[in-house]
């Protein structure tokens, strides 16, 4: 791994290189590395490690066309050019911001605390031209420890080795070759977003999202009728975990040690499943999981729209494109769990 000081030549230095490789264990095969020593640098082993990438953090979608119309060579003199100008918030922002602002909680009750989220930024774009990228962070006070520079086709390859709880990207391609390594993770639009509350706030979709889609293919391949009698049969049986599970979890961990009427994170479970037929073995799965969520909506079929604006979440994630563009038709920062890859 190389260590890169991109701020060397700035006005304001901002990014020293590593002076302790104990640090950098975990990007030793992250390409280029910057670590930010302006912020706590937290434990990997305890922390929960949300990977996201610069277009889903910031607005890069007028930077994102130049590179496919006119090349690298053209996108990277822009980048170059413009490394004092701020990148706009992207659809990641807000609930970024929001994990920092529960950070800061957690460390106002207990200093020492290590369940922390720990925010590392990946990039395909290359050191020299993610200076921007970095100035941006700094502009926006973002608690972003790492910046990860990856000049190859799939940088998801690093995820594991940086103990990532949850990746976010604005491509396909790199969400489906995550979610095959194992790894939590969703894929977000450009859409306009609606300022949400200083709480964080996070919606799951149910099936095929928190829980395993066993009973969605039911529904898919022989109808409604027969993944009710599914749900009776399998009552008193977990549903299996689904993608986000794991993440989902960690998420309970860190509501517990709040209050309930003094918590900086709310956890909210919305599925089209039924309150009267498909809601019990939901229910009973959480409570078996141990995982508490602040409100569950079993909508039987409607519209999340309506809830989600009354919510206001910082991030919602469902496998469905139809509740996607639901969600982004009210301002509701939305993102896919791809069914199929």
């Amino acid at each position: 791994m190389q260590n890169i000081n991109l701020a060397a030549s700035q006005k304001r230095p901002v990014f020293s290189e590593a002076s302790k490789q104990t640090s950098l264990e975990k990007m030793e095969q992250c390409g280029h590395a910057v670590l930010n020593t302006e912020v706590k640098q937290k434990d990997t082993n305890r922390a929960i490690v949300i990977a996201v990438s610069s277009r889903a953090i910031f607005d890069l979608e007028e930077e994102h066309r130049l590179f496919l119309e006119k090349g690298t060579e053209e996108f990277e003199n822009h980048q170059r050019a413009n490394e004092n100008e701020p990148l706009k918030e992207g659809t990641a922002f807000n609930f970024i911001k929001a994990a920092q602002m529960v950070n800061e909680k957690l460390l106002e009750k207990n200093p020492q605390e290590k369940l922390l989220f720990d925010v590392i930024l990946v990039s395909n774009n290359s050191p020299q031209s993610g200076s921007r990228i970095i100035n941006s962070a700094k502009h926006y006070g973002l608690d972003i420890t790492r910046f990860c520079f990856v000049n190859e086709e799939d940088s998801t390859k690093y995820l594991h080795s940086n103990n990532v709880k949850l990746f976010l990207s604005a491509d396909k391609t790199d969400v489906c070759n995550a979610l095959k390594r194992g790894i939590p993770a969703a894929m977000v639009f450009k859409q306009e977003v609606l300022a949400p509350s200083d709480q964080l706030r996070v919606v799951f979709d149910g099936d095929a999202v928190l829980f395993s889609d066993e009973t969605e293919r039911i529904f898919r391949e022989k109808g409604l009728s027969e993944a009710v009698n599914y749900e009776k049969l399998q009552e008193s049986v977990p549903i299996g975990e689904g993608p986000l599970k794991e993440f989902a979890m960690l998420l309970g961990e860190l509501r517990k040690k709040f209050s309930l009427d003094n918590s900086p994170l709310c956890i909210y479970l919305m599925t089209s499943r039924s309150n009267r037929d498909m809601s019990a073995r939901a229910i009973r799965t959480l409570r078996v999981w141990g995982l508490e969520v602040d409100e569950a909506f079993f909508l039987d079929g409607a519209p999340k729209g309506p809830i989600l604006s009354q919510i206001q979440p910082h991030i919602f994630f469902d496998d469905g494109m139809h509740h996607i563009w639901g969600a982004q038709g009210v301002g509701t920062p939305a993102a896919l769990v791809p069914s199929s890859c």
